[in-house]
Formats: C-alpha cells, sequence, structure tokens
C-alpha cells in the first residue's frame, strides 16, 4: 500500500480508501460481510473508511461504527452529509441548523465522539458559504470533526469557498471529494487545477466508472445485470454514451493485457497515478470485489501505458457528460435561467 499525505493537514492516508456506500440496503451487505470487508482492508494497509448518512438512511454508518469499534484511533474516519434524509424539508442541505443536528445523529450511529473527516455532499445553493463554514468551524473548535471537506463541488465554488474562509477568518476545506475514473476525466480540466491551487486533498470516488471497469462489462456479454433500479440508462446500450463507453473499454483491455493487469488494476492505477489525488475510493460489496481491488494498492503505470489510455479517453474529456456531478444548477432547471 502507498501512503500520501490528505492536503496540507500533515495527516497520511492510503492510496486506497475503503468506500461504505454498499453496506447495507444498498448493496445489500450484511454486517458480517461488511465487518469481514473492513477487516481485510484494514489489513491490506488501508487506514481510510468513508460512509456518509444517506446512504442506506444511516444503515452504512451503523454499520460501520460496529466494524471499527473497539480500533478506532487506527482509522481515518470520514463521513458526509447534505444530501436528503427523508422527506423534510429542512433535513437536507448545508444550514447550520442542519450540520450541527445531522452531525449528532452520525456520531450516534458511527458510536464515536468524532470524525476525522466531515464532508458537505453536494454544494448547496440555499446556504450561504460564511453560514456553512462558521458552523463547520464551530463544529471542529467544539472538537466534534478534526477536518471537514466538500464533495462534488463545482471548481468555481471550491476556489468561493476558499476565498469565504479566508474573508470571515473562517476554517477551510481542505479536501475535495470528486468523481473520476478513465472514462470520467472532466475534473482534469477544472476542479483537480484548483485543488492543486489551494493545496486540497482528493479522495475521489467511482474510479471504476460505476462498474463499467471492474472487467465484467464486455461487448457481446448481457449488461442488463448491471442496470440500476435508479438509474436505469446508465448501462441501456441504446444509449449513444453508453456505446462510446463500450468501446473505450474494450481498448482499454487490451491496454491492460498487454502491460500484464487487470482492468480493475489499469483504473485504479490510472486515478492514483494523478498528482493531484490522494486516495481513490473503492465501493466493494463483497470480499471478492475487495480483494480484486487491493490488487491495484501498488499498481504503477508506466508513460507508455497513461499514453495508450489518453489516446483512447483524451484528457479532460467525460465519455458521459450527463452523468457529471458538478453542473450548475442553471444548466439543469432552466427557470433558473428562464424566468
Amino acid at each position: 500500500m502507498q501512503y500520501r499525505t490528505l492536503g496540507r493537514t500533515g495527516v497520511q492516508v492510503s492510496s486506497l480508501a475503503l468506500g461504505a456506500m454498499n453496506f447495507g440496503r444498498i448493496g445489500r451487505t450484511t454486517q458480517d460481510e461488511a465487518t469481514a470487508i473492513v477487516d481485510a482492508a484494514l489489513e491490506a494497509g488501508v487506514n481510510v473508511i468513508d460512509t456518509a448518512d444517506m446512504y442506506g438512511d444511516g444503515e452504512s454508518e451503523e454499520m460501520v461504527g460496529k466494524a471499527v469499534a473497539g480500533r478506532r484511533d487506527d482509522i481515518v474516519l470520514a463521513t458526509k452529509a447534505g444530501l436528503p434524509m427523508g422527506d423534510e424539508r429542512n433535513h437536507r442541505g448545508s444550514s447550520r441548523r442542519w450540520l450541527v443536528t445531522e452531525l449528532e445523529a452520525s456520531l450516534r450511529r458511527l458510536g464515536v465522539d468524532h470524525v476525522d473527516l466531515y464532508q458537505i455532499h453536494r454544494w448547496d445553493p440555499n446556504t450561504g458559504d460564511e453560514e456553512t463554514l462558521s458552523a463547520l468551524t464551530d463544529l471542529q473548535r467544539a472538537g466534534k470533526i478534526r477536518y471537514f471537506g466538500s464533495s462534488t463541488f463545482p471548481a468555481h465554488r471550491i476556489v468561493q469557498a476558499q476565498w469565504a474562509a479566508r474573508e470571515h477568518r473562517l476554517s477551510r476545506y481542505v479536501t475535495e471529494q470528486p468523481s473520476y475514473s478513465v472514462l470520467q476525466r472532466g475534473i482534469e480540466a477544472h476542479v483537480l487545477p484548483v485543488t492543486q491551487e489551494y493545496g486540497l486533498g482528493v479522495l475521489v470516488w467511482s474510479p471504476l466508472a460505476s462498474g463499467w471497469l471492474s472487467g465484467a462489462i464486455r461487448a457481446g456479454r448481457d449488461i442488463t445485470t448491471h442496470r440500476s433500479a435508479l438509474l436505469p440508462e446508465r448501462f441501456d446500450l441504446t444509449v449513444p454514451a453508453n456505446r462510446v463507453r463500450l468501446d473505450a473499454v474494450e481498448r482499454l483491455s487490451v491496454v491492460a493485457e498487454e502491460a500484464g493487469l487487470t482492468l480493475i488494476q489499469l483504473a485504479l492505477g490510472f486515478v492514483t497515478a494523478h498528482p493531484g489525488v490522494t486516495s481513490a475510493l473503492v465501493g466493494p460489496r463483497t470480499l471478492d470485489h475487495l480483494h480484486a481491488q487491493l490488487a491495484a494498492a501498488d499498481t504503477v503505470l508506466s508513460a507508455d501505458v497513461l499514453d495508450a489510455i489518453d489516446e483512447i479517453v483524451a484528457p479532460g474529456t467525460d465519455l458521459a457528460p450527463q452523468e457529471n456531478h458538478d453542473t450548475p444548477p442553471a444548466l439543469l432547471n432552466r427557470s433558473l435561467r428562464r424566468r
């Protein structure tokens, strides 16, 4: 396992981090299975576990808490808040009212008195930066969080939040958690230059592109079983972007085979090779998934392999731009741009 410094915090973190989204109802992973995954990850040198309040409506946090009981101090424990927790209109977002309330709920579910990294799950356009940063700063001073970060923020909002922290003399976001993979490289053009400029640690999610880079999705195979009930279009080959992705996967598989690597090793080695990336979050549902991903822990891609990847997916390019998660609201909701 490789280790990097998390931004400018001085905290050493593993290049592969364990994402717990699949613990519980989302991934149908039981407590025993989740504990076994955590055990194996820690034994392999992983020292970061990342979850969120809304993963299974708190179920993931509860399972992580049980899995890490008795060894909390050996783990950099991260969670997130901001996405809806039920239908109540104020049980979401990044207001002081909600963050103070929801952090207490997360701490109870996790069974701990503090988290190392508390992340705002998405930028909340209804809440000002000063409101959010002042609440997070107070929670930090109270000892309930050690650091705080953002997740899937547009580049301009990362910059704005850094300015607001300085302007109002508040603590700042020290990390960003964006989506990044060989197939979705858009953040290379805007987010990663900004995080590097401000010295933020970067924990990337979906490095296997929701399974497209797992090795299980290939031309000629039935991929309908990969379709998500929530996002059935993600693997629908009548969607042009998905046919482009499948073609890229076929070409990348050849590059991996010629390099003596699995496609998973190629995919994870690619994201961790970027100098702006601190760790790649893997989200296994089973122990077999975890072991296949841990095989990439020490993967270092040669310049020739990286060049071959660039020939297939150009730097800064998203093959499925419709799946971007940091698109400004006005581009998604016409009422915000056409009043």
